[in-house]
C-alpha cells in the first residue's frame, strides 16, 4: 500500500483496547515487551527486582507500580526470547552433527568391509605367488615343454604383479580413509557434546526467566492482571501509532505464490499457544512459526530468528510484502510475518497465543524475504 494509506481496518482483529482509540486493533495482544519507540533498542541484561514494592498490596497497586511490573516482565521475557534462540540454534547444531556422525559411521563400516575384501584378495595373490615360486624364470623356461606357454604365463605373472601393487595401494588408501573418518567422527562428537551442553544451559536460562516472570505476575490479583494487560495494549498501540506517523512507507508490491501459502499457514495457527522451542503443530515459538510457515510453502529457511536475519535477503520496509519476515530488537531475538496493511502475525511470548498485531508494535531491526 502507498505511504498515504494508513487504514488497518482490512485486518480482522478480535481485540479490545481500553483507551479512547479503540480502533487501534493492531496493537492488541502484542507481546509484553512491546516498546513505544520504533527504532532498535539495546539488549537488556540487568536482573530486575522480582517483587512488587513492599508497601503495596495486590489491591492497592498503582498504575505507576503496574508500569514498573510491565517493564520487569518486558526484561524477563526478552531474556527468555534470547535464551530460546540460543536453545534452538544449539538444537539445530545437535541434529546436524548427529546426522554427520551417523553418516561417518556408515562410511567407516563400508570402508572396513572394503578393506577386509582387499586383504582377502591380497592374501590370495600372495599364496598364488608362493605356489609358483622356488625356480628362476630361466629354469622354468628350460624345463617347460612349451616355451610359448611359459612366455604367456610370464606375461600373466607380470600382470598379476601389477595388479597386486594396485591392490596394496588401494588397501593403503582405504586404511587412510578409515583413519580420517574416525578423526572426523571424533571431532563431530566433541562438537556434539559441546552443543548439548550449550542447549542444556540455554534451556535452564529460559526456564529461569519464565519462572521469574510467572512469579511476578502471580503476585497480582485478577483485576491488576487485567489492568496490566491494558497497559500492554496501550504501549503496543502507542508504538504502532508512532511508527505509522513516522513517515514510514508501507510496501504495495504483490506477494509471491509461496508468500501467500506461508501467510495462509501462519494465520491458520492463530489461537495456538506459544511454547519455547516448539515448531508445531500444536504450539510454536516465534521462529518456529515462521520457519514452519515457509516450509509449508516449499521453501526451507533457518530455524532461528537470528539466523533468519543473517542468512535471508534483506529488503526495505517500503518494499515489504505479505510473507516477508520482520525481525525485531537489535539482537534479532523476535520475528513475525508481515500480512499486509501494517499488520503482522506472530507467536508473542509464554502465556500468549499466536495472534495478529501491529507491525510497528515492537522496535523493528529490519525485514527479510525468504523467496527473494
Amino acid at each position: 500500500m502507498g505511504s498515504g494509506k494508513r487504514s488497518l481496518t482490512t485486518v480482522t482483529m478480535a481485540l479490545a483496547c481500553a483507551c479512547a482509540c479503540a480502533c487501534a486493533v493492531l496493537a492488541a495482544s502484542g507481546p509484553a515487551y512491546a516498546s513505544p519507540t520504533p527504532t532498535p533498542t539495546s539488549t537488556r541484561t540487568t536482573s530486575p527486582d522480582l517483587t512488587l514494592p513492599p508497601t503495596s498490596t495486590p489491591t492497592s497497586v498503582s498504575n505507576k507500580e503496574l508500569e514498573a511490573v510491565r517493564t520487569k516482565l518486558d526484561t524477563l521475557y526478552h531474556s527468555a526470547a534470547v535464551a530460546t534462540d540460543a536453545y534452538n540454534a544449539a538444537e539445530e547444531k545437535v541434529k546436524e552433527q548427529s546426522a554427520q556422525i551417523v553418516g561417518l559411521a556408515r562410511e567407516i563400516v563400508k570402508g572396513q568391509e572394503r578393506l577386509d575384501d582387499l586383504k582377502d584378495l591380497a592374501g590370495a595373490a600372495a599364496r598364488a605367488q608362493y605356489r609358483s615360486g622356488g625356480l628362476t624364470p630361466e629354469a622354468q623356461l628350460w624345463l617347460s615343454e612349451d616355451p610359448q606357454e611359459f612366455l604367456d604365463g610370464a606375461g600373466r605373472v607380470r600382470q598379476g604383479e601389477h595388479a597386486t601393487e594396485g591392490l596394496l595401494a588401494e588397501m593403503t588408501r582405504t586404511q587412510q580413509d578409515l583413519e580420517q573418518y574416525a578423526k572426523d567422527a571424533s571431532a563431530q562428537w566433541t562438537k556434539l557434546e559441546s552443543n548439548r551442553e550449550a542447549k542444556d544451559e540455554a534451556k535452564k536460562k529460559v526456564k529461569q526467566q519464565i519462572a521469574a516472570a510467572e512469579k511476578l505476575e502471580s503476585q497480582l490479583e485478577a483485576a491488576e492482571k487485567a489492568r496490566l494487560a491494558k497497559l500492554e495494549e496501550e504501549a503496543a498501540y502507542q508504538a504502532q501509532t508512532t511508527w505509522l506517523n513516522s513517515g514510514v512507507t508501507l510496501g504495495s508490491g504483490e506477494t509471491s505464490a509461496q508468500g501467500k501459502k506461508a501467510v495462509a499457514y501462519a494465520t491458520a495457527q492463530i489461537g495456538k499457544a506459544y511454547e519455547w522451542g516448539a515448531e508445531g503443530p500444536k504450539t510454536y515459538d516465534c521462529s518456529g512459526l515462521t520457519s514452519q510457515a515457509w516450509a509449508s510453502a516449499g521453501d526451507g529457511i533457518p530455524r532461528t530468528s537470528q539466523e533468519q536475519w543473517k542468512q535471508l535477503t534483506r529488503v526495505d520496509i517500503k518494499d515489504m510484502r505479505p510473507g516477508d519476515l520482520i525481525i525485531y530488537f537489535d539482537d534479532a531475538s523476535h520475528v513475525a510475518m508481515y500480512i499486509g496493511d501494517g499488520a503482522m502475525v506472530h507467536a508473542p511470548r509464554p502465556g500468549r497465543t499466536v495472534t495478529i498485531a501491529g507491525a510497528g508494535s515492537m522496535p523493528i531491526l529490519g525485514v527479510v524475504r525468504p523467496d527473494a
